[in-house]
This record gives C-alpha cells, structure tokens and sequence, in this order.
C-alpha cells in the first residue's frame, strides 16, 4: 500500500483550503451583485470568466489538447444542464439568504449524493452510512426548522413576506444541493473516461451557453464596478476549480475532503464582516451535525477503501 509523503499531503490539504476559500469569496462577491442583475447574467459571467483561466492551465502543463478532447460530448452536456440549474438556484438563495445558511445547506449535497448513487448506479448503502445520512438529514432539517416554520404559519410567515424571501430561499438551496448531487453522480461517470480538468472546461463551456440562452428575458448592462465584480467572480471560480483538481494529485480524497467544511468558518466570517450576518443557533447546531455526518460518512469510504485494498494485496499470488 502506498503512502503520501508529508510534504506533498500538506500541499494537497493547502490547495483544498484555497479551493474552499476561492468558493466561499465567489459567493460573497454574487451575493454582493447578484440584486444589480438577473441571475443568468450572473451565471454567464461566473462561466465565461472561468474558460480562459482553465485554457490557460491546460496549455501551460501541456494538456490542451487532451484536455478539448472528448468522447461523451452529450454527457457534458447533461452534465453542465444540471449543474447550472443548481448554480443558478444557489445564486438566488445568497440574494435571500444570510451567507453561512447557503453554506450550511450546501452541505446537504454529499448526503443526497449517497442516497442518488445508490438508485441510479446501484451502490449498496449499508447499516452505517444510512445511519450518517439519516443524521445528515436530521441536521438539514434542523438548518431548515425557521424557515418551515414560516410555511406553518409561525410568526413572520407568509404574510409577513419571509414565505417569498427566506423561506423560499431554503427551498430553492434545496434544489440546488439536490441538483448539484446529481450532476457529481454524472460526474463519477464522466471521470471513468475522461480527464478531470476536461470534466471541468466542458462544464464551464456548457454553462455559459445555457445561460446566454437568458440573454432575452431581461438582461441588464450593469454598472462598471457590478461587471468589475462579476469579472473577478469568474476568475476566482475558474481558480478555484483548478486549485480543488490540483490538490487531488497532491493527497488522497478522502484524506482532504473533510476540509471542505472549513468552509462553514470562512462564510461566517465573511458574513459578519461584509454583510452584518450572525449565524443562527439553528444553522449552527444543524451545520454542526450535517458537518459530524459528512465526516462519519467520509471515515467509512476511506476505511472500506483500506479493507477492499488489503483484501486484494493478500489474494494475489506471489511473484
């Protein structure tokens, strides 16, 4: 069995975090411009602005022309269709929603990963992780509970207007951590034979066409400093795509996805800080247990993975 060197394990966790960071900072930056202009507008700017820094990378280690090329055009397509409309969904739900709430529900995504992964591609769920995912659940919900509430008729419900902002909003994050699940189950499919930076350029590409598709329902030219944002935005997602990619050549996957939730502190910081945003004790609680969920589930993949490693070393025959 192989192992990763300390040096090489501390950059991968490194890249992880400035992926995480990068994504978090993305978000702020729509949540800060995502009212100046439709939500399509804001889609197509975060695509488009990714393309050249993903080209770019390609060309400099050498790759692009294995990275453009590609032999599941329609699955790229599929693929960017779904992940779209869960981007687009989660870009209205920071226009409605405090910033640490939208990352505490994205958090749902690797729960409906497990349960989409097992009715679509078959793989079993065993005693342990249906009981990580039923916890995860339970903390979703537990994020959620406010904004339920409010569909019940609490006070501030519906006729207080939060059935059209807030509320909505959690719905609406739900779809997309929902989608979003269901465009990484096409993605376990496409990396089977394509390149993950492949995977990556073509769902930028994609993205971009669906939403220049908006062009014609009500696009805006915004203000210098919006499309200066909107820029940057781009270029900070592209970025981070490249960073998150890298770190996996750097240290294993189940080694560095728990850092994925660090992302629930550099939210709350930002939040606080920019947009005046304390985080509930219901997000903090839920979050607390959809993060102890993740992580259980994680810990069993890279244990199973260990077991399945061992059990196929000791059946081989000797040389």
């Amino acid at each position: 069995m192989t192992t990763t060197r300390p040096d090489r394990l501390g950059i991968g966790i490194g890249l992880k975090l400035c992926a995480v960071l990068a994504f978090v900072v993305m978000g702020a930056l729509i949540k800060a411009t995502a009212e100046a202009v439709p939500v399509g507008e804001v889609v197509f700017f975060r695509s488009l602005f990714a393309v050249p820094i993903m080209l770019g990378y390609l060309a400099y280690v050498g790759q692009l022309r294995d990275g453009i090329r590609t032999h599941r055009p329609i699955g790229h397509l599929w693929r960017g269709m779904v992940g779209t409309t869960a981007m687009a969904l989660m870009f209205v739900s920071l226009t409605l929603l405090p910033l640490p709430e939208v990352t505490a529900l994205q958090y749902a995504t690797p729960i409906f990963i497990v349960i989409l992964a097992a009715v679509m591609l078959g793989e079993r769920i065993r005693l342990f992780r249906m009981a990580a995912v039923t916890m995860g659940l339970v903390g979703v919900i537990i994020v959620l509970w406010p904004r339920l509430s409010a569909i019940g008729g609490a006070p501030g419900g519906a006729a207080g207007g939060v059935l059209g902002g807030e509320t909505l909003g959690a719905i609406l994050m739900m779809g997309s951590a929902l989608a979003a699940a269901l465009a990484q189950v096409q993605v376990r499919s496409l990396v089977a034979t394509e390149r993950p930076a492949t995977v990556a350029l073509y769902f930028s590409l994609s993205s971009t066409f669906f939403s220049l598709l908006t062009a014609p329902f009500g696009w805006v030219w915004p203000e210098p400093w919006v499309v200066a944002l909107l820029i940057i935005c781009g270029l900070i997602g592209g970025a981070g795509q490249l960073c998150l990619s890298a770190s996996y050549r750097f240290a294993p996957a189940a080694t560095i996805a728990p850092f994925d939730y660090a992302s629930i502190f550099f939210a709350t910081a930002i939040g606080v800080v920019f947009f005046g945003e304390v985080p509930t004790v219901y997000t903090v609680v839920g979050a607390s247990i959809v993060i102890a969920a993740g992580i259980l589930i994680i810990w069993r993949e890279r244990r199973l993975g260990k077991d399945r490693a061992a059990s196929k070393q000791a059946t081989q025959p000797p040389a």
